[in-house]
């Protein structure tokens, strides 16, 4: 068989290999190069993220564990490309890496998967919700102080038969991520960011590179989305001046109108959702990172040092 052209690395879930494969198809659309058979390969490799389920991903050293071996790899040349799910990359790469290229973004929303209530003014009291999410807990719990949290780990299959099993009344997973594994029945409800504002990044595709490489710089170029990279831009600029992790319940979700005004709303919160600030901030869509920064600098400043330093 003859040597791919191009290799592909990604987790082994579900959902990572429908966004691999999703990548690769539309490549292999934009050049007829990578049409031909064997021309792109898919790349399992195995993370610490995926390795560990039974521990709360803020234990393990944060989000970061779903994609810091894929990033070796890739540093190492033995994948040319690494698709991730955008809201699962760190702040900050590691030296010689790049996002290169953000895909279309799909709904960014929350999706409400219950098998006994249809949405959270439904449950009744002390139910219980299955999230490993501080974001997510966060706001429920300041909304719903009633609601009990409990650890939910592992991929949205594994959280789905949990749900089935009874180990929860309701968990909260992306409507994107449903969709993509074809389970979008699944969802009672889709919250909008006004009862649930979403993750950075979430519901888009990004494709990380070795930063030297412009071959898989160009190969990218026709897959590239200016909007969606214009408000990811945005969400991570917020993120990476609060230094956000995932002990830190953090969300923000940008949108860009018909006049090209992207707005960003943003939120830091305490875990138990007993303090939340919020922010709104808006300019030209050409102006996506001081956005971002301004967001980051005004939730640093409404949430002040005493506010931060019980977050750390």
């Amino acid at each position: 068989m003859p040597s791919p052209l191009l290799r592909i690395g990604t987790r082994g879930s579900p959902m990572a290999l429908a966004q691999a494969r999703q990548v690769g198809e539309a490549l292999a659309a934009a050049h007829p190069a990578l049409a031909a058979p064997g021309a792109i390969e898919l790349v399992v490799v195995r993370t610490t993220g995926d390795k560990i389920q039974d521990r709360p991903l803020a234990e393990m050293g944060g989000k970061g564990l779903f994609i810091k071996e894929i990033e070796e790899a890739l540093l190492d040349r033995r994948i040319d490309l690494a698709v991730h799910s955008a809201k699962d990359v760190p702040s900050f790469l590691p030296d010689g890496l790049e996002l290169a290229c953000f895909l279309e973004r799909d709904d960014p929303r929350d999706a409400f998967v219950s098998l006994k209530a249809d949405d959270f003014g439904s449950l009744a009291p002390a139910s219980v919700i299955g999230t490993s999410s501080p974001r997510r807990q966060a706001q429920i719990l300041a909304r719903w102080p009633g609601l009990k949290v409990v650890p939910f780990r592992g991929n949205a299959e594994t959280r789905l038969r949990k749900l089935a099993e009874g180990q929860a009344d309701v968990t909260l997973l992306a409507i994107a991520g449903l969709v993509r594994i074809g389970r979008r029945e699944a969802a009672r409800k889709i919250l909008s960011p006004e009862e649930m504002l979403p993750a950075v990044g979430q519901g888009a595709i990004a494709v990380e590179i070795r930063a030297q490489d412009g071959k898989a710089r160009d190969w990218l170029a026709p897959l590239a989305h200016a909007p969606t990279a214009a408000v990811i831009t945005a969400e991570r600029a917020m993120l990476a001046v609060l230094e956000g992790s995932c002990r830190t319940p953090i969300a923000g979700f940008a949108e860009i109108d018909a006049a090209g005004i992207l707005t960003l709303k943003a939120l830091v919160a305490m875990p138990d959702g007993s303090a939340v600030h919020r922010t709104m901030q808006a300019g030209g869509s050409g102006d996506a990172v001081r956005i971002g920064r301004e967001a980051g600098r005004a939730l640093k400043t409404s949430g002040g040092a005493a506010f931060f330093s019980a977050l750390a």
